[in-house]
């Protein structure tokens, strides 16, 4: 490399200090042009000199407005140009040299490369030194712009024996040959080092520069197939220390080689190293201020919080929470101010504890490295599965087939023999309905719930304490004004009717529990859970319940045991129709780019099972007129990746956009690279105008699916 420039530098020289007495011919090849690209082979020399051995040359490329080509590693997709010299005479080999990359940011994707103009110095090695040279090189090029295209070039230039320096065509060469990054000695870096976690999922690196830096950037090279996402860059200690963390969307153990990071700032200044790896996480060296918000903007995200977690109460997941609630509310009819009170405290304290230890939680899986957002135990079989249970003895409580109390001796040591049992009974009512509102996202809560998991523990708590005082505001209002109650109806036998209606309505919410558990870890998981809480169902009312209680009990235990395993079958199997009705592909991230080059617009769904605000959507706009036949369409593909259970690329994918939580929509296409993010609750409105924009066309000229 230093011998390269060095003979750069050399012949620079020459040219400037040489003149010939008559014109000499450029060294150029003829310009081969196609669309969106023009190239050309070009030498320092315009004949080959007596006993020399390397010539110096270059292809120049110049790309359109707006077109862009790729470096070595060209980031998370593309193709770096690939020369076949095989055609060349007096050939030996060809070293090709890489100047240093620009970042480029399209749909979503972090790209590597050039725009402009760009030439790519070489070193042309002889097998006759000094004999006559015929270099033939065809160049496969893809460039890329709204669309991507796949270029072939043909370049030839015939190098007749002779000494004679182009001296327009070393300079252009020259120009970039400073581009080219610095090793070893001359990279001016001091130390660097560099982290991979265990599970692959982010790259970091620290570095010191042996000089003050301006405005650097970072490109990694882990080998072919390992993509690398946005880099989080800080620069410290007088400006003279990087340290940069990167998300790895997806590794290739096969190819995977000692990293090489590039360091530029600035056009001229660039630096290769290969950092030692080491097996400790680097912690940034400094913390950013910028991260700590404002009183402003943390007044404006807790109301935003504080309002999601009230609109959680009318989401469509209100009916197993509003079923639970009115059962607790029909106990205090009739009873005191104190027992109103308490019993409505107790139940919203119920919600502020699994408010917080959620947020622990996440806190903690946080900081653990392990993707963290709102509803993921929904994902987990474990959860589901006791959840289900917990909601089977809780309908079988409603139907009257049994009732549990706590022993006399803890009543009396939890509280005093009045309200001691029913505030225990307020208070898992306000948990549970809590935990059953979370697969719901509400307006407003994503961006709230995206600002506390990116921040502080602090802001985690923050926020965490808004959403949960919004989600308890109903109970927090009637424990204020007790006498709320009074305008329900007196008690009577209408209330035995009730709680057996909230039965049923908390049995169709086991359901949904065991298709999603379903989903998540398969039939016979779902049919051994609702098994064993029916079983423990009928022995509770065995011992509680009255003979024709325990009657109906073995009824509907047979009827549940012979329906359901058909219920659910069923429902999978009208899942999957209506899929293949709509043609939704399986996400793929990497495939949204080649798709959009080809002129589609690309509507992503990510939706889950578990969560009730993607049915809502998917019942109520997506499989509705106009947005199905908009979906449909030859030029849009729908693309959907199902987060029921955990995954990592979608998880990734979530995150980049700074969300934690689904439902999450957005649109791409050749007029919206960066994409077009939709709100929580779709409107037919909001899809329509979103991909006639990502199209670049008013909605009424988009085109119906025939």
């Amino acid at each position: 490399m230093l011998m390269f420039k060095k003979l750069l530098k050399a012949c620079v020289v020459v040219s400037l200090a040489t003149l010939f007495s008559h014109s000499a011919l450029a060294a150029t090849s003829e310009i081969v042009s196609k669309p969106a690209i023009k190239a050309r082979l070009l030498t320092v020399q315009n004949g080959v000199p007596k006993d020399t051995a390397v010539l110096s040359a270059g292809i120049q490329l110049e790309l359109d407005d707006g077109w862009k080509t790729y470096w070595r590693s060209p980031g998370e997709v593309g193709i770096p140009p690939q020369v076949d010299w095989s055609g060349s005479q007096n050939v030996a080999n060809v070293q090709f040299e890489w100047p240093a990359p620009a970042r480029f940011t399209a749909f979503g994707i972090e790209n590597f490369g050039y725009q402009g103009e760009v030439v790519f110095p070489l070193q042309v090695h002889l097998e006759n030194p000094g004999e006559a040279v015929v270099l033939a090189a065809r160049m496969s090029v893809l460039v890329c712009s709204d669309i991507c295209v796949p270029q072939t070039l043909d370049l030839s230039l015939t190098l007749p024996k002779g000494s004679e320096i182009d001296r327009a065509s070393g300079d252009l060469i020259a120009k970039f040959a400073k581009k080219i990054p610095l090793e070893g000695d001359q990279a001016g870096v001091e130390t660097a080092r560099a982290f991979i976690d265990e599970d692959r999922t982010k790259f970091i690196i620290d570095l010191a520069a042996t000089n003050t830096l301006k405005q650097p950037d970072v490109f990694p090279e882990l080998g072919a197939g390992t993509a690398l996402g946005k880099p989080d860059i800080r620069l410290s200690e007088a400006d003279s220390r990087i340290w940069a963390r990167f998300p790895i969307l997806s590794f290739n153990e096969a190819t995977f080689e000692v990293p090489s990071v590039t360091i530029t700032d600035g056009p001229d200044r660039a630096s290769t190293v290969q950092p030692d790896l080491v097996t400790t996480a680097l912690a940034p060296p400094f913390s950013i201020d910028a991260v700590v918000p404002g009183v402003d903007e943390m007044v404006w995200i807790v109301a935003l919080a504080f309002l999601g977690g009230l609109i959680l109460n009318v989401m469509p997941c209100v009916l197993p929470v509003l079923s639970i609630k009115l059962t607790s509310a029909l106990k205090f009819n009739g009873q005191n101010t104190a027992a109103v009170r308490g019993g409505f405290l107790a139940s919203a304290i119920g919600v502020m504890v699994f408010v917080w230890g959620l947020a622990l939680a996440l806190f903690a899986l946080q900081r653990m490295g392990i993707a963290v957002g709102w509803g993921l135990q929904f994902q987990n079989p474990v959860f589901l599965a006791g959840m289900t249970g917990v909601l089977i003895i809780f309908s079988g409580n409603l139907f009257g087939a049994f009732e549990i109390l706590l022993p006399p001796s803890l009543q009396t040591w939890l509280s005093n023999k009045e309200a001691g049992q029913g505030y225990w009974g307020d208070f898992f009512t306000g948990l549970f309905g809590a935990v059953l509102a979370t697969p719901c996202s509400a307006p407003l809560l994503g961006t709230a719930i995206a600002f506390a998991l990116a921040g502080r523990a602090i802001d985690i708590f923050v926020v965490f304490t808004s959403l949960g005082l919004g989600l308890a505001a109903p109970y927090l209002i009637v424990a204020a004004v007790p006498g709320l109650v009074k305008f329900l109806p007196k008690p009577g036998r209408w209330m035995i009717f009730l709680k057996v209606f909230l039965g049923f309505m908390l049995s169709g919410t086991v359901l949904w529990l065991l298709w999603v558990l379903t989903g998540v870890a398969g039939l016979t998981v779902s049919l051994t859970v609702l098994t064993l809480a029916l079983a423990l169902v009928a022995v509770l009312s065995m011992r509680h319940g009255s003979a024709r209680l325990r009657f109906l009990g073995s009824g509907v235990l047979a009827g549940l045991l012979l329906a359901v395993p058909v219920a659910l079958s069923q429902a999978r199997e009208d899942q999957l129709q209506e899929q293949s009705l709509l043609d939704w592909v399986e996400f793929d991230r990497s495939n949204i780019a080649p798709l959009i080059s080809q002129g589609q617009v690309v509507f992503v769904d990510v939706t889950a099972d578990w969560c009730l605000t993607c049915k809502a959507n998917k019942v109520l706009v997506l499989d509705r007129e106009p947005v199905r036949s908009a979906l449909t369409a030859d030029n849009v593909t729908a693309m959907r990746a199902d987060w029921t259970r955990p995954d990592e690329k979608i998880s990734r994918y979530l995150s980049r956009h700074h969300r934690f939580g689904i439902p999450f929509n957005a649109v791409y296409g050749p007029a919206a690279q960066e994409g077009i993010v939709l709100p929580e609750l779709l409107t037919t409105a909001e899809v329509m105008e979103a991909l006639a924009a990502a199209k670049g066309k008013p909605v009424s000229e988009i085109p119906p699916a025939e």
